[in-house]
Order: structure tokens, then sequence, then C-alpha cells
């Protein structure tokens, strides 16, 4: 099993910044895609950002410019910097692993609790 546990949401005016977090644990060999999706009420969760083992970045052309991905390997924590936010980006922000446990094969997806981001205008 793995523990995934995130922070940095809250509320923040238009045209600030917020950094997100996700710390992953348990019996992980290894990391795979590390991810931000967000989900707006009434509406389908999207993605935001994506980064692989390699650092490859996949970003949603609206945050281009203005969230950053990256993540800590040694601590299997992914971060989203999040800079110049609007108010129709509050929204639930998840983060999303990939994971090789130590005790078998094959890569598995699990998705944090969420974390509330809000913008005010």
């Amino acid at each position: 099993q793995v523990q995934l546990v995130e922070s940095g949401g809250g509320l923040v005016q238009a045209g600030g910044s917020l950094r997100l977090s996700c710390a992953a644990s348990g019996s992980i060999r290894s990391i795979n895609a590390m991810g931000w999706y967000r989900q707006a009420p009434g509406k389908q969760r999207e993605l935001v950002a994506t980064i692989t083992s390699g650092d490859r970045i996949n970003s949603a052309d609206s945050v281009k410019g203005r969230f950053t991905i990256s993540r800590d390997n040694a601590n299997n924590t992914v971060y989203l910097q999040m800079n110049s936010l609007k108010p129709e980006e509050t929204a639930v922000y998840y983060c999303k692993v990939e994971v090789v446990f130590t005790t078998s094969r094959g890569a598995y997806l699990y998705w944090g609790q969420g974390t509330q981001v809000t913008v005010s205008s």
C-alpha cells in the first residue's frame, strides 16, 4: 500500500501563489510518473501537469508559464508551484503517482485525497 499526503492548498487572492506538495510513503521501489490534476465543482477532473521519472513534463496549455511541476525522488515527493493564480482555477487539486513496489512487479496508480485551492477575485 501507498500513503499519499498532500499539503499546501488554501485561500489566495487572484494573482497570488501557492505551492502544493504530495509525499508518497510505503514499500516503494521507485515512482514512475507523478502528476497533478484538478476538479472544479460541476466539472470533470482535468490534467494540470505530469512529470516522468526522466523529468519529462507535460502540462495543460492554460497553466504553462505560470505553474511548475517538480519532483524530489529521494523523498518520493512531487510539487506544484502555482503563480499568478486565477479565480477560475479554484478547485480540488489531486496528485497521482505510479508506484513500483519492492515486493511485486508492475506499476500501480494511486490518487491523493485532494487539497482545496480557492482563488478569490
